[in-house]
């Protein structure tokens, strides 16, 4: 710094050499405000992947698996299992009755989680018809 002539030069004073503490404190809350945010998104991330990463067996699945292959011995009743190894921890259960007398019949199926605290994971119902399975109604 260059003295004019006849002048002291200027020393710059304590007080305003820094910040004041309300600006530390605002800057502080914003820097608190981003890392919270950042932090959220971060374990938003984890619960989704970890989600992700659980196994789910669906009662369409079961459907496919049970009925819609053995068509043509589709009879009218209850059934129950599991997965074994390929899905272990769920079973299953199918309920078939008739529907109506000309070879129609709805078809429930169910499957449980044993990690599901409320039971029943997944419910279908399908109908399938049977063309030889015609039954009378009133003989």
């Amino acid at each position: 710094m260059k003295a004019l002539r006849g002048q002291r030069p200027r020393r710059l004073s304590c007080l305003t050499a820094g910040f004041t503490l309300i600006e530390v404190v605002v800057a502080s809350a914003i820097l608190a405000v981003g890392l919270a945010g950042v932090l959220l998104i971060c374990t938003n991330g984890l619960r989704a992947a970890r989600i992700l990463d659980k196994v789910h067996v669906d009662a369409g699945s079961v459907a496919a698996m049970l009925s819609l292959t053995n068509a043509s011995r589709f009879e009218e009743g209850r059934d129950n299992g599991s997965f074994g190894e390929e899905n272990p921890g769920y079973s299953w259960a199918r309920e078939v009755y008739v529907a109506r007398s000309n070879g129609l019949y709805q078809a429930d199926f169910s499957v449980f989680s044993a990690a599901d605290p409320r039971g029943m994971d997944s419910r279908l119902s399908i109908f399938l018809y049977r063309p030889g399975a015609v039954q009378r109604v009133g003989r």
